[in-house]
């Protein structure tokens, strides 16, 4: 104790190197916290000193040096009431406040938050990422949130933060009405609507919400492996004629399998089971004799023409025998149905190529 007051009465210089990557707030210690008049302050960038009498704050100095005499510290003079110069040694704590951007501190959701989508009505949603702070209002900040710690690190504020952020989430996500896959291929632009909504809050504490980062938007396992349920019905569409092209690939398996008697009699076997799968499908067959159920009824095509530059139909095959046998249809005229790319011509459509041969050709001139 006798050595740190010896050491009070000649140190002069005030001052604050950091060396950590987490530090806020630095009280600078003295014995009995004594500031001898004359003494030099340096703040560096982005450091702000605090002076703090009698658990007031009583001035603040930005970057630069300074020497502590009455003419700078005009508050901390009148607090302590020396009118003589401070021909003695003041008291007063010296806070250094860091006031760089503190980055890549992390936030999440420790459990499901539940919200009303849009398109999937409730969904239970996690998200986590990181968030960018820095201090802009050191007073507050000291009054508000470090108080008297001597040593105070991101540590002790992140977890309150980030309870803040979790916290209020859920109401900016209703607030905001956006659909929980827009949210996910948007996530730069809805965390910083976001931000926006947080910065009144941290402002309260002295402190900048810089940016907030949403890393990841998910849903829980089961929705998200019903998700991809959905989209892989998308990807392969027409289900009935991916059935069809499946039997087809089976067919060609079979009919390429090794040579040999037994071979020969299992491909031919395996060939008129899949022949008969196809047959099915395409509703050319009735079911095998001694199946449980017979196939349902085939569905009858519908086909549109083009004639005279505009679209006519639907018309059912039964129609467009007759509109071939009055030679209202030609094989140079485009037809349509479901399943085709584009328009083609009548005539190298297979099952419309058999309609127009049945019909004769006209009468030659008398």
């Amino acid at each position: 104790m006798i050595w740190n007051k010896l050491m009070g009465e000649f140190i002069d210089v005030i001052e604050w190197t950091d060396d950590s990557s987490n530090t806020m707030v630095w009280r600078f210690e003295r014995h009995g916290n004594e500031v001898k008049n004359g003494a030099q302050l340096t703040v560096r960038e982005s450091q702000v000193a605090v002076f703090v009498n009698e658990g007031r704050i009583a001035d603040i100095f930005g970057p630069g040096m300074y020497t502590l005499e009455t003419k700078n510290l005009p508050i901390l003079s009148t607090l302590q009431g020396w009118v003589h110069g401070f021909k003695s040694p003041f008291k007063a704590e010296i806070y250094f406040v860091n006031t760089r951007r503190f980055t890549d501190l992390k936030w999440g959701t420790k459990n499901p938050i539940t919200l009303r989508d849009k398109e999937f009505g409730v969904i239970r949603l996690r998200a986590f990422g990181s968030y960018v702070l820095r201090v802009v209002d050191p007073g507050t900040f000291v009054r508000e949130i470090v108080g008297t710690d001597a040593h105070f690190t991101t540590e002790e504020v992140s977890e309150q933060l980030r309870n803040m952020i979790v916290s209020r989430l859920p109401g900016i996500l209703a607030e905001s009405a956006i659909p929980m896959l827009d949210m996910a291929a948007n996530q730069e632009q809805f965390g910083q609507f976001v931000a926006n909504k947080l910065k009144p809050e941290f402002l309260g504490m002295g402190l900048e919400l810089v940016q907030l980062l949403i890393e990841n938007l998910s849903l829980p396992p089961e929705v998200e492996a019903a998700l991809d349920k959905r989209t892989q019905m998308g990807v392969l569409g027409d289900l009935s004629k991916y059935q069809q092209f499946q039997a087809a690939e089976a067919l060609a398996a079979a009919a390429k399998a090794p040579g040999g008697a037994a071979g020969q009699g299992m491909g031919l076997a395996m060939g008129m089971m899949m022949a008969q799968q196809v047959g099915g499908l395409l509703g050319g067959q009735n079911a095998p004799a001694g199946a449980a159920t017979p196939p349902p009824l085939p569905q009858e095509t519908s086909w549109y023409v083009a004639a005279g530059g505009q679209q006519q139909g639907p018309y059912p095959l039964a129609k467009l025998r007759e509109l071939a046998a009055a030679r209202q249809l030609t094989g140079d005229m485009l037809v349509w149905t479901q399943g085709m790319a584009a328009w083609t011509k009548a005539g190298e459509v297979a099952e419309l190529a058999a309609l127009l041969a049945a019909v004769p050709p006209p009468l030659p001139p008398a």
